[in-house]
């Protein structure tokens, strides 16, 4: 019976700080047991299942689908935002509503942020933040050239320049074409001392914020200027790519796809990405679905933003 009779006490215990609310140094008082005493007793409670921890996800919010990502995929954090349908432009600003959160609440003192500046659900992340008081990042630095057609140059150098203004950071930017015409004008390019400046950043990123492309380029890039030719896109899909960050391209399994094309690509490579602190990606859509299931095995990505639609697809 001695048991039970210590199991019962610990459970009187557990109840008066459980269920009662009342501190650790008022239970002590009443018991006239030591606080050390109620302490262990509480841990006993645990141990012994007398009282259990439950976790109820609130309306809205998928822990089954993100348990799901992290453990098909690696991942430290999957964040799976609720969207009324599978819609593209729904679903990049529920993302960049969740990111932007995301950035405020863990985002370090003096950290340096990389960020892909020609990704719309990057724009509207920054569109979600609030100004930091209290953190304060060191740089923003732009991980791919920026340079292209004047009227969508909001989604390149100024994203980048906002999102410093808004984390009070240093905006250092790449401005410069983000596909080059040759690989020699690439090389001037990369004289340049300023340009040279923001690419030493590269290796020293303690989170990268980046976007995940198709190898069909965007609206916003074809725009943009910063484009492969249509022979030089077939010769991406011939090769097996099925996605891009950065302008760096992949096949499904995870794997770089090397061509000619990156010797004209100014902007963070892929094993420089994978040398970052923390690698945060923003994407979803039926139509990425296939370029992040190739992302998500180049194990680079620490924490994947997305869709329920997408998720549900990724885990199936």
């Amino acid at each position: 019976m001695g048991r039970i009779n210590e199991l019962r006490l610990i459970a009187r215990v557990a109840q008066m700080y459980h269920v009662e609310g009342k501190r650790q140094a008022d239970i002590a008082s009443t018991m006239h047991m030591s606080q050390a005493t109620v302490s262990r007793m509480l841990k006993r409670a645990a141990q012994e299942n007398i009282v259990r921890t439950s976790v109820i996800p609130p309306p809205g919010t998928f822990s089954d689908l993100e348990t799901a990502l992290r453990d098909r995929y690696g991942l430290t954090e999957a964040i799976v935002i609720d969207c009324s349908e599978d819609r593209d432009g729904a679903i990049m600003a529920r993302i960049g509503e969740a990111a932007a959160h995301f950035v405020e609440v863990t985002l370090q003192q003096d950290e340096i942020v990389g960020v892909s500046s020609w990704s719309q659900t990057i724009l509207r992340m920054v569109d979600n933040i609030h100004p930091l008081r209290n953190t304060k990042a060191r740089y923003i630095v732009q991980m791919l050239g920026g340079m292209g057609d004047a009227s969508v140059q909001t989604h390149a150098t100024e994203l980048t320049a906002r999102l410093a203004k808004l984390t009070g950071g240093e905006p250092r930017l790449l401005l410069v074409q983000g596909v080059t015409s040759s690989r020699e004008a690439k090389i001037v390019m990369l004289a340049d001392p300023v340009v040279r400046e923001t690419f030493d950043l590269f290796g020293r990123l303690t989170l990268a914020i980046i976007g995940i492309g198709a190898v069909e380029p965007s609206e916003l890039l074809a725009r943009s200027g910063n484009v492969f030719s249509k022979q030089e896109l077939a010769m991406l899909n011939e090769a097996g790519a099925v996605g891009e960050i950065s302008f760096r391209f992949y096949d499904r399994d995870g794997k770089p796809v090397e061509t000619p094309l990156n010797e004209r690509v100014i902007g963070i490579s892929l094993e420089e990405l994978k040398k970052a602190d923390r690698v945060m990606a923003l994407a979803g859509g039926a139509s990425k679905t296939e370029a992040i299931a190739g992302a998500l095995k180049l194990d680079i990505i620490d924490v994947l933003v997305t869709d329920k639609f997408t998720a549900a697809r990724l885990t199936a």
